[in-house]
């Protein structure tokens, strides 16, 4: 629409000719913004990643791990227990305590890496071969019957000189035979380890081309997440930072950043008994990865404690609680994604990822209720501010915290709303798109598709599928998409889920608790079920 044609009375300087001149010249810096930084992807981000070394990747492990976990619990008197051990108050505890044991029942690990790296070692190239082969083998076979993960994939040995050709050709040996079992889906995760220098990520993008060319895929269809653990990625020998600069370079191949906790502090020469996530050396890196993704579509994930919850009694309850509140830790600073390295890790996993999302709901809520209804309350939120809480409680609903009654309930939103408002840079589809069901990956069974006709929302403006579905938005939409869409946005919700008898929500909304003092959330029960949704069904195959 052009600015210059209102209309208003009011003398104006500016002119047509001036705006095309501003286009013509600013042409270049509006493709690359748009190029660089396209937003969210829309996508699930998994709360963690398992690494499992190849030689114990073996049918079942993510069964397996639920089930030792549950055990564990039940060992130091109940799930209950558990929550009360790591400082969760009892009402919070009595909310989550079946959500995580149902949890662990039904998928138990979220995203899984078949680890060939550090994990595995130096092997003989006879034995590190047959690995390879037997373990995409496996994870076909498991993707085939339905028992996946929903990520799955391998880290392989660096790109140094020392390990670069063994590493590539374990990534050659399992992605053409899980290429050859049928087992290549979008959730197929490659990890590319021990990052230094941007050259490297350069190789791995020829890499994967080579590879693309040699099966038959899809330009552009390999993509892999980058291992940040050394000091070199975060600042360059020019005063750069490489870490920023590589996501640029990648050719939109690069899906996460992960901080590696041990190798990045080994890196600093700091003592073995102080490398931890929490190490100032370690915010430091990760306030800058963090930098770096915005606005890029590329996630971030936290690393690992290698305090493990094993032997006495009073050190497994001090693994616990340390494990818990470096959880919640990284959740309060936007880092949604850790690493677990073993199944006793798995009850605080999910206890603290979830008293995070519960004891922040009731607010985020009624907050994000008040935005699109129009009702004052003691919060003025802008609509920036608006995606965020929606982002916060899509990914509570993703992860199994919060369920679809309780989100349409206290929100007076479906989730598939939620997730258009949360992520209005993405190809997701609000409910009453006449383009269908949402993306792949999402829940098959959404409401709007095969919903009562009578109460399907209108169909957005045609605007609206510029703003919510058109996968390269333009950087500078988030204004526009204001003006042209929450209306819709509002109308939606109301058709969707109009309003009850009782008058929406109003008065006072404080600030969620942190996470060292959750609270009692939503007054409505949670299904103790794991349930489809952005997240795929428990023990679906991957789909990223």
């Amino acid at each position: 629409m052009a600015a210059e044609t209102g209309t208003t009375d009011a003398p104006v300087a500016l002119d047509g000719a001036l705006y095309e001149e501003l286009d013509s010249r600013l042409a270049v810096t509006d493709e690359a913004l748009a190029g660089s930084y396209p937003g969210e992807a829309g996508n699930r981000q998994p709360v963690h990643t398992v690494y499992v070394r190849a030689d114990r990747y073996e049918d079942g492990l993510a069964a397996d791990w639920g089930r030792q976990a549950l055990e564990l619990a039940e060992r130091h008197g109940g799930m209950r227990e558990v929550c009360r051990v790591v400082g969760i108050e009892d009402a919070l505890a009595e909310r989550i305590a079946p959500l995580v044991e149902a949890k662990l029942r039904a998928e138990p690990i979220e995203d899984l890496r078949i680890d060939f790296e550090d994990g595995l070692g130096a092997q003989p190239d006879d034995v590190e071969d047959r690995l390879a082969v037997e373990s995409a083998r496996r994870l076909a076979r498991e993707i085939a019957e339905g028992t996946a993960t929903p990520f799955a994939g391998l880290r392989f040995k660096c790109l140094e000189e020392d390990t670069r050709r063994r590493g590539l050709r374990s990534l050659d040996l399992f992605l053409g035979t899980l290429i050859a079992e049928g087992g290549l889906t979008e959730g197929l995760i490659i990890t590319l380890p021990k990052v230094s220098t941007v050259e490297q990520v350069e190789a791995m993008v020829t890499v994967c081309e080579r590879l693309e060319r040699a099966h038959g895929l899809e330009p552009g269809r390999l993509r892999f997440e980058v291992q940040v653990e050394t000091p070199q990625l975060i600042l360059g020998a020019e005063g750069t930072v490489p870490v920023a600069s590589m996501l640029h370079r990648a050719d939109r191949r690069i899906t996460a950043l992960h901080y590696g906790t041990y190798d990045y502090s080994a890196s600093l020469q700091i003592a073995a008994q102080y490398q931890s996530m929490e190490h100032p050396g370690a915010d430091f890196a990760k306030a800058v990865m963090q930098v770096a993704v915005a606005g890029t579509g590329v996630t971030l994930s936290d690393g690992s404690t290698n305090i493990l919850p094993l032997g006495p009694d009073e050190d497994v309850h001090a693994a616990w609680r340390l494990h818990a509140r470096l959880i919640g830790r990284s959740l309060e600073r936007g880092y949604y994604q850790g690493w677990d390295l073993h199944w006793a890790q798995l009850p605080t996993r999910y206890i603290a990822t979830y008293a995070f999302y519960r004891s922040g709901f009731d607010a985020a809520a009624l907050r994000l209720r008040n935005y699109v209804y129009g009702t004052e309350g003691a919060i003025l939120d802008e609509p920036a501010t608006a995606r965020a809480l929606a982002r916060f409680i899509q990914r509570g609903y993703a992860c199994g915290a919060l369920s679809e009654a309780e989100v349409a309930e206290s929100c007076g939103l479906d989730p598939a709303t939620v997730a258009a408002i949360a992520r209005p840079h993405s190809e997701t589809r609000p409910l009453g798109d006449d383009a269908g069901s949402l993306p792949t990956g999402d829940r098959p069974g959404t409401p709007g598709a095969g919903a009562d006709p009578r109460r399907r929302p209108a169909d957005p403006p045609a605007v609206a599928h510029h703003y919510l579905a058109a996968p390269s938005i333009r950087y500078g939409a988030a204004r526009q998409f204001t003006k042209d869409v929450e209306p819709w946005l509002t109308t939606t919700a109301r058709a969707a889920c109009p309003r009850r008898p009782r008058s929406p929500p109003t008065g006072r909304c404080s600030p969620s608790p942190t996470r060292s003092s959750p609270r009692a959330s939503s007054a409505t029960s949670s299904r103790a079920s794991c349930r489809a949704g952005s997240r795929p069904a428990c023990g679906s195959s991957p789909a990223r």
